[in-house]
């Protein structure tokens, strides 16, 4: 089978790994710093977003720019020294991405972390030269907004109809389908009923992907 016209779209936290408990215990710490406290309920509902939209929602208000930025930028700074050492890759997905690759498949990472998380984190896996394209969504719209997703086509430049999504949340399923996109969502965060709108839901990246694509009907054109 030739998927010589198919890319994939890959988030990165909780997709390709499993970075959720460091991102929490950063910015519950750099919350009680400034005088927070961090609800877990709120943050597991909203984990996969982009800052500058769960921050008012950690904090309960939309805080002044002063304080949006010393936080994000303590949180981010303590984030990168613990998260290489405290987080996993997602059973799997280094096999995906290597058979992606022979199988001369393009593949970018789309994700709502920065440019430096993204590139700290997959440099610690030995993973960043699989991607063709990175594109950080911290400074965009926040998913389910399709915009990362979009730009990331372009760099590739394919049609939003021969993008394959791979994700772990919600937002990031909807932001999937809003471009015009279809996608594959693993369990790893949230229940496969809270992904049922992606148009495949999976454990994790067990089964081999040429397996899983062969399976796909839509991907057969």
């Amino acid at each position: 089978m030739d998927y010589h016209h198919l890319a994939l779209l890959w988030d990165m936290d909780g997709t390709i790994i499993n970075s959720k408990i460091s991102h929490f215990i950063t910015f519950k710490e750099t919350l009680e710093k400034h005088g927070y406290t961090l609800d877990r309920d709120v943050f597991d509902a909203n984990f996969g977003r982009n800052n500058q939209t769960i921050l008012p929602l950690f904090l309960g208000f939309d805080p002044d720019p002063a304080l949006m930025e010393s936080i994000i930028q303590e949180k981010e700074e303590a984030f990168r020294q613990i998260a290489p050492k405290k987080s996993t890759l997602i059973p799997g997905v280094k096999t995906w991405i290597e058979s992606a690759k022979s199988m001369h498949i393009p593949q970018a990472v789309a994700s709502s972390a920065g440019i430096e998380n993204i590139k700290t984190l997959l440099s610690s896996f030995k993973l960043l030269s699989y991607f063709k394209a990175i594109f950080p969504g911290d400074d965009l719209p926040a998913k389910p907004e399709p915009d990362v997703f979009l730009k990331a086509a372009a760099a590739l430049n394919k049609p939003p109809a021969h993008c394959l999504v791979i994700e772990d949340s919600p937002a990031g399923v909807k932001a999937a389908r809003n471009a015009g996109m279809l996608s594959i969502a693993v369990t790893t965060t949230f229940s496969h009923s809270e992904l049922s709108h992606a148009d495949l839901v999976l454990p994790d990246f067990t089964t081999p992907l040429k397996d899983v694509l062969r399976n796909l009907d839509f991907l057969q054109t």
